[in-house]
């Protein structure tokens, strides 16, 4: 009997243990789980702080802007790709880091700041420093200072403003001249003066005409609208553009030669536009030529471009004039110019249409000896 209750306890005790022992590894195996579940979330947490981070610095080493981002003592936290090119700079890039510097601190006082910035280069480039405090709530989050380049901006207002001084000039010299000839002209008795009145008002409003055409093209070409590429024998554009320029020819006594191949050179052009640049390069030609001296005009093939050249015995270019004569306004002679009617459009049209074909346009000039002209398109030209 006493066995038996020695057993039973023992079996109670061994029980009660591991009862107790089972609680105890519940508990331990519940922490780790828990703990296993807090390791995961904080891992996946941490995961996806570093995924935010690696987008932002992504999306701000993407843009074309600089980015300096500073803490509140206006210590540099981060600078995008953009902006480190300015970090112990050379020469005049240094300037930049030193106005990103200057603005910053500024703005860690609470105000905003901004700054150009010119770099003399080569290449010549104008920057836009600004910088301004980051407060939310009241609370100082530091500052951040962001680079533009404004180089191209400014470039092209200053086209622009040059565009409309430029053309204003133009205009305003015919419809002047038109202005006062039609006042002479409405008081004019002699039938023989008023003839040449009239021839005279004629010529003005034709020059007028002519400017507005070159304008108009000019707008055309540069944007490409309504381009439409087919295949072009490069002979009828020059035949096309001779019919155009022959009536200017024979008034200045200036023949124009051609040396044509006997099979057709085929292109996948744009006819009109090919046509209004090899007459710009035809008219060019003849206007600066002296009676009885002959433009040659030339095609052939080279590899997989077909050339047009165009060559006077004229007036030629002067070497420092020759890089920008095919800007639209850009007149080498001023009184010749004037002289001959011309506005600078010509050979603006004539790049612009080299361009869109995928080709080039070259000069060789010698000052009193002439100027050749090169226009390349190559065959397979696309849209």
């Amino acid at each position: 009997m006493i066995v038996a209750l020695v057993v039973v306890a023992a079996v109670v005790v061994l029980v009660v243990v591991g009862a107790v022992a089972w609680r105890e590894h519940r508990h331990f195996v519940d922490a780790e789980e828990s703990r296993r579940r807090d390791d995961e979330l904080h891992r996946r947490h941490g995961d996806e702080v570093a995924e935010s981070e690696a987008r932002l610095r992504l999306s701000l080493d993407a843009i074309t802007q600089g980015v300096v981002m500073a803490d509140a003592e206006g210590n540099v936290l981060y600078l995008n790709s953009y902006a480190r090119q300015f970090t112990e700079a050379r020469h005049g890039e240094a300037l930049v880091e030193a106005a990103v510097a200057e603005l910053l601190a500024e703005a860690a006082q609470g105000g905003v700041a901004e700054r150009e910035v010119e770099l003399f280069g080569p290449p010549r480039r104008c920057l836009f420093v600004s910088a301004m405090p980051l407060k939310l709530e009241g609370r100082n989050y530091g500052s951040v200072a962001l680079i533009d380049d404004i180089t191209e901006p400014q470039r092209l207002d200053a086209m622009r403003r040059d565009f409309v001084a430029n053309i204003s000039h133009e205009l305003r010299t015919p419809m002047g001249a038109l202005s006062l000839l039609a006042e002479t002209l409405a008081t004019e008795t002699d039938p023989e003066v008023a003839s040449r009145l009239a021839m005279r008002v004629q010529a003005e409003a034709i020059r007028l005409s002519d400017i507005m055409d070159d304008l108009l093209e000019l707008s055309r070409i540069e944007s490409d609208e309504a381009s439409e590429r087919a295949p072009v024998a490069i002979q009828h554009v020059i035949s096309d553009a001779l019919s155009r320029a022959r009536p200017t020819a024979e008034e200045k006594d200036v023949p124009i030669e051609t040396a044509l191949p006997a099979l057709d050179l085929m292109v996948q052009a744009d006819r009109r536009q090919l046509t209004s640049a090899v007459f710009n390069l035809l008219e060019n030609a003849v206007k600066y030529s002296e009676a009885t001296c002959p433009v040659r005009v030339m095609t052939r093939l080279e590899g997989d471009w077909v050339e047009v050249e165009v060559r006077d015995q004229g007036y030629g270019i002067p070497l420092r004039h020759q890089e920008r004569i095919f800007e639209r306004f850009y007149q080498v002679d001023q009184s010749r110019e004037r002289t001959d009617g011309g506005v600078g459009l010509g050979l603006a049209i004539v790049r612009h249409v080299a361009t869109n074909h995928g080709g080039e346009i070259r000069v060789e000039s010698t000052e009193g000896e002439g100027s050749t002209f090169t226009l390349a398109v190559p065959i397979g030209a696309q849209s």
